[in-house]
């Protein structure tokens, strides 16, 4: 089995050496460049993703790509390391709706907001960050993470996103977010990925 994470430090792709370390899985990283939101950078012609973006996985010569695309996969494939609930598990429709909200609804929100586009209500399959923290607010306040009481991959795209934008004034900030974040962000894989951020 091979595994490599297509990795560029300080991006997306960060959030997915957490992962990995909490999969407790061998991988390899392979560096690449990418082209950043200042204006510096290039798209790296080793790169396969179609857009030059991270992350990317590579296992056992198979291209996957998209944050929740990865996530779904490998919690997946490494079904022992417990980060995700497997099909037949009654927390599995919640964990795929999860995913697919981080990526669909909060992302785009988020995105919205700090470039200052209003989208009108019903012509997007977004909702503004207001409403979307709302309900993750009101979900951390019945479990210690997303799905209630385990940790899975969805917290680390979660909570990996809200440390990112924590002292940003589009944040939605509760006590108990606060202490989400800081419950995830304690981990001691985290600790072992950003001491692989390469930077």
């Amino acid at each position: 089995m091979t595994l490599t994470l297509i990795h560029a430090p300080r991006a997306r792709s960060s959030g997915f050496i957490w992962l990995l370390e909490e999969l407790g899985v061998p991988y390899d990283i392979k560096v690449v460049g990418i082209r950043r939101g200042d204006g510096s950078g290039a798209s790296d012609p080793g790169n396969p993703h179609p857009h030059g973006k991270v992350p990317v996985i590579i296992h056992d010569g198979v291209a996957i790509h998209e944050q929740t695309a990865i996530c779904l996969y490998l919690t997946d494939a490494f079904p022992e390391a417990g980060l995700g609930p497997v099909v037949g598990d009654a927390k599995r429709g919640p964990y795929v709706s999860w995913l697919a909200y981080y990526s669909g609804v909060i992302e785009p929100a988020f995105v919205s907001k700090f470039l200052k586009h209003d989208v009108p209500r019903g012509t997007a399959g977004w909702v503004p960050v207001e409403e979307t923290m709302a309900y993750v607010n009101r979900t951390l306040e019945t479990g210690d993470y997303i799905l209630g009481d385990t940790f899975s991959s969805v917290d680390v795209l979660f909570a990996g996103a809200f440390k990112l934008f924590w002292d940003s004034p589009i944040m939605i900030r509760t006590d108990a977010l606060a202490a989400y974040v800081k419950r995830c962000t304690e981990r001691r894989a985290l600790a072992r990925a950003a001491a692989k951020d390469n930077g």
